[in-house]
């Protein structure tokens, strides 16, 4: 008995050191992936003078990015349920970096575009997979740690892309802001090439024909539904309402085709399941929420407050720093008290968040801002990292990957649509221009008259993911009873 305990305990740590190194490159895949969503922003103005192209056209730039990982993420998560996910998640890490390497030496705006439309897609294939990984490298009892974690890096990246992008623009050129991801993919692929697991009995369970059909069908609807929403910078015209029906008409015939074929991209009878359909509803409202303190801050800070540029960027930088900490914080929290239990907290601190918010007490000053976008983002983590934990536990080894990438693909969604909502709805309260938002045609009082209407819609709309949130709660407790 001795012996045998001997050998456990001399056994153990090389698993769990095994265990960190993969959590470790799952790390950088998200780092990296969030990384080159933040990092291109800041180069805008920099390709716009070198190409001598107009600003519609460089925002091609993050945009063709944007579309590749919302359009393919799905297909990403289907493609490595039926393949396996080391192999997948190696060849996105791999695609990446090339792809990074080709957007740094570009010659034109054209093949940046086309570069970084391939880079969006090795980023879909690391979104996708990232969070299907932990379920599968990370015991349940950690999985909240985990997730928060991931949350954490993604977090990270996308605070950093905007500082490190100006520096290294400043320094060395447009360029290096692509180029500086050759390294770091490098990296990422040796840690994962080492330490992710090969594919495991219960996901070869997941084989069977490409939906080909559907695939290409969810890649047109969501780029139509995307550039519905990015498009025209505000003024929603014809194009974009057009653009709308096409998505709606090409929902009804994905719908069609999954009822049809033998292997669908995506199984419709999951969404019968109450608890995932309201975590990927839910995960679209907040993400939603969310991008209206991206959107409609700056105005906020910079008219109703009198801020200038700088001090406007560091009050900024709270959100995303309250994020990361908090992100590491609610890990341990879900693994302790359950992931429904912190859903639910997280939502009410949210909606707590946006109320505050939604006062825009301006005599209060720069507090006005910091106290309750602190709230937000700290049930922002909390709903972030219970949610992806509650559903990444409770699928099949077999539906990982596919599960993985609607979670993504409902936040990418929901990002989409509050800048578009969110925006509307701050122009519409704020008297502003119809054909887009502009600081020189706002006074104080319209900026705090629109952050006031924008955050009372927000606050509506955490509600209703409050509500889901409980029946979900609900519905998992009496699940529960039901198995004892």
């Amino acid at each position: 008995m001795a012996i045998a305990e001997q050998n456990r305990r001399v056994s153990a740590p090389p698993q769990v050191q095994s265990d960190r190194w993969a959590l470790a490159s799952l790390s950088l895949a998200t780092l990296l992936s969030s990384l080159g969503t933040s990092i291109a922003s800041v180069g805008l103005p920099s390709l716009m003078q070198n190409f001598g192209a107009s600003f519609q056209s460089v925002q091609w730039v993050v945009l063709a990015y944007l579309l590749a990982i919302t359009t393919l993420i799905v297909s990403a998560g289907r493609l490595a349920d039926m393949f396996g996910r080391r192999p997948l998640l190696l060849g996105g890490i791999a695609l990446f970096t090339l792809a990074s390497v080709l957007c740094g030496l570009a010659p034109t705006l054209w093949l940046l575009i086309a570069a970084r439309a391939v880079q969006g897609l090795g980023a879909a294939l690391m979104m996708a997979l990232t969070l299907a990984f932990v379920a599968e490298t990370v015991s349940k009892a950690k999985t909240g740690s985990a997730m928060g974690l991931l949350g954490a890096m993604s977090a990270i990246g996308t605070t950093l892309g905007p500082s490190l992008g100006g520096i290294l623009i400043a320094g060395f050129g447009w360029r290096a802001i692509f180029l500086v991801n050759a390294p770091l993919g490098v990296l990422t692929f040796a840690l994962a090439y080492r330490a992710l697991p090969a594919r495991s009995k219960a996901a070869q369970t997941a084989q069977g024909k490409f939906d080909a059909v559907g695939t290409a069908l969810l890649a047109l609807t969501l780029a139509a539904y995307a550039l519905a929403m990015t498009l025209g910078r505000g003024d929603f015209g014809a194009l974009n309402i057009g653009l709308l029906i096409a998505a709606g008409i090409g929902v009804a015939l994905f719908a069609t085709v999954q009822m049809k074929v033998k292997n669908p991209l995506i199984q419709l009878a999951s969404f019968r399941d109450l608890q995932l359909s309201a975590s990927l509803a839910m995960s679209l409202i907040v993400a939603t929420v969310m991008m209206a303190t991206l959107v409609v801050a700056p105005f906020y800070l910079s008219r109703a407050l009198g801020l200038d540029a700088a001090m406007v960027g560091v009050v900024l930088s709270t959100g995303p720093l309250v994020s990361t900490l908090a992100a590491l914080l609610a890990g341990r929290l879900t693994d302790r008290f359950g992931a429904h239990r912190m859903m639910v907290a997280g939502l009410l601190s949210l909606a707590t968040g946006t109320f505050l918010l939604s006062l825009a007490m301006t005599k209060l000053g720069i507090a006005s801002y910091v106290v309750p976008i602190t709230v937000t983002c700290i049930g922002y983590a909390l709903f972030q990292t219970s949610n992806n934990a509650a559903v990444m536990t409770g699928v099949g080894a077999g539906e990982r990957g596919v599960v993985s990438g609607l979670l993504n693909l409902s936040r990418n969604l929901g990002l989409i649509t509050g800048a578009s909502l969110m925006g509307a709805v701050f122009a519409i309260a704020s008297a502003g221009e119809r054909q887009g938002i502009g600081q020189d045609i706002l006074s104080s009082e319209a900026a705090a008259h629109g952050m006031q209407v924008t955050f009372q819609t927000a606050t509506a709309l955490a509600l209703v993911a409050l509500l889901l949130a409980l029946l979900s709660a609900r519905a998992a407790g009496r699940a529960e009873s039901r198995v004892s």
